[in-house]
């Protein structure tokens, strides 16, 4: 789990350790209807006489689409509702449950009539779309704003709301390997940018040569649970771009989605009226 929440740090991504778990969790229920485990489809195969290395390859097709959404709980926390107010939970809840049904409609191939394949497909964008609307904003604008190490803690100090701070470490850790690694840091929103560090994250710096440096970590702490080490240069850091909201995407979404469903509508009237 530390090994998701770490890659996840380094591509941008803040994974709450809830989502982790639930990853975790999902995919080990998941092994009671896929092979080799696949206690469930061996149960029902006993119970229905059939063969059980083809019911467990049944329910293991069944269960592809599904194996897809423990992946949600990671790119799009929103989905546990984590950290969302009453209104966003309201909109997550709504939106969730029409990119199912539509997610679902894309892969039976059946949305308001029988689907070709370029309507299935547009579907499919539309659900990736309403899961994962944050992924089309990075493709505009990017998520960060990169500055040298060296503003770092001038940056903290005048940024007094700030409280997530992506920094770039280079070193050699104890097994005399060097470590490249980007990590996001809470930062406290007391004091000056030294005590911010040292209370948000456990973590000490100093400039060197117009370099910053880790010079203490507290153990225990967030910084010394990330696997930072003394002595390694911070060589960047990154701050979120101020960006539009990624909820905008679910407009052009929707708006797909009822294109299909018209073009479908039409074409169901027209096989209607030839049959008449």
């Amino acid at each position: 789990m530390a090994s998701i929440v770490e890659l996840g740090s380094q591509n941008g991504l803040i994974i709450p350790l809830v989502a982790v778990h639930m990853f975790v969790f999902y995919f080990g229920i998941m092994a009671d209807v896929t092979p080799s485990v696949g206690l469930a489809s061996f149960a029902a195969a006993a119970v229905s006489g059939g063969d059980p290395i083809k019911a467990g390859f049944t329910a293991f097709f069944y269960s592809m689409r599904t194996a897809l959404l423990p992946f949600l709980f990671i790119f799009n926390t929103d989905q546990l509702l984590i950290d969302v107010t009453f209104f966003q939970g309201v909109v997550v809840f709504f939106v969730s449950l029409a990119d199912m049904l539509i997610f679902a409609a894309a892969t039976q191939g059946y949305f308001i009539a029988r689907s070709r394949l370029y309507e299935s497909e547009l579907l499919i964008l539309v659900a990736f779309t309403l899961f994962r609307p944050g992924y089309w904003l990075d493709q505009i604008i990017e998520p960060f704003e990169t500055h040298q190490a060296s503003q770092m803690l001038s940056y903290i100090d005048k940024s007094s709301d700030l409280e997530l701070l992506r920094i770039s470490v280079e070193g050699e850790n104890i097994d005399s390997r060097w470590i490249e690694k980007t990590v996001i840091m809470p930062i406290d929103k007391q004091g000056d940018a030294q005590s911010r560090l040292a209370t948000g994250a456990g973590l000490e710096v100093r400039e060197e040569d117009n370099k910053v440096y880790i010079d203490n970590l507290m153990f225990g702490q967030f910084a010394e649970q990330q696997g930072l080490d003394f002595d390694w240069e911070i060589t960047q850091f990154q701050v979120e771009a101020d960006r539009p909201h990624k909820e905008w995407f679910f407009i052009p979404a929707f708006l797909l989605a009822l294109l299909v469903a018209l073009v479908q509508k039409k074409r169901l009237r027209k096989e209607e009226a030839v049959t008449a």
